[in-house]
């Protein structure tokens, strides 16, 4: 699977709905003001309803953990795997480091301060998957559009238009040297 970024996609929502918390005085992390950056799954086909959080550090300008987050019921995801594997679901649903990411020595109390505050916001989850969903009608989208412009060249055969007539097209070939065999 292939992630991307929402905020590729969607700069002006990203400019206004991302997400940032401010530390000030906390024993595990460095005082600083984080960003979650969200990315989202590129496959047309995939229906995970999971969210990829960058975790940036405004100071150091450093993406210091990257937590994925599914946030169906167990149910959803065994369906979803096609079985109900326990450790394959516990590392899809819930929030976890993505271990395919590189972590920081921060990473651990990031994802306890995301699971702890960030994502017990219930406005902020339903906002992360309004996300999913319209950038999931995006990538939809793209590939119809793409199809429908691969198709554009095709001229539907007509019972009017005979083997030897000069093609609709107007290339100024017979139809049957030229559109005939597209149909």
């Amino acid at each position: 699977m292939l992630y991307s970024s929402f905020h590729e996609k969607f700069p002006a929502i990203a400019e206004k709905e991302t997400r940032s918390v401010t530390i000030i005085n906390n024993p595990e992390l460095p005082s600083d003001t984080y960003v979650l950056l969200e990315s989202y799954c590129s496959d047309a086909d995939c229906d995970c309803r999971r969210v990829f959080l960058s975790v940036l550090s405004e100071k150091r300008s450093k993406i210091l953990a990257v937590i994925a987050f599914g946030w169906e019921k167990k149910a959803f995801y065994a369906k979803w795997l096609g079985g109900g594997d326990p450790q394959s679901i516990k590392e899809i649903q819930g929030p976890a480091l993505n271990l395919a990411s590189p972590q920081s020595e921060y990473a651990s109390s990031l994802l306890k301060l995301v699971s702890s505050v960030v994502l017990k916001d219930s406005k902020y989850v339903t906002r992360l998957k309004d996300h999913y969903k319209i950038y999931k009608q995006n990538i939809r989208k793209n590939i119809q559009d793409e199809e429908s412009t691969d198709n554009s060249n095709i001229v539907p055969f007509s019972r009017n238009i005979g083997r030897n007539m000069a093609c609709p097209c107007g290339s100024g070939k017979k139809f049957k040297k030229c559109c005939l065999t597209k149909t």
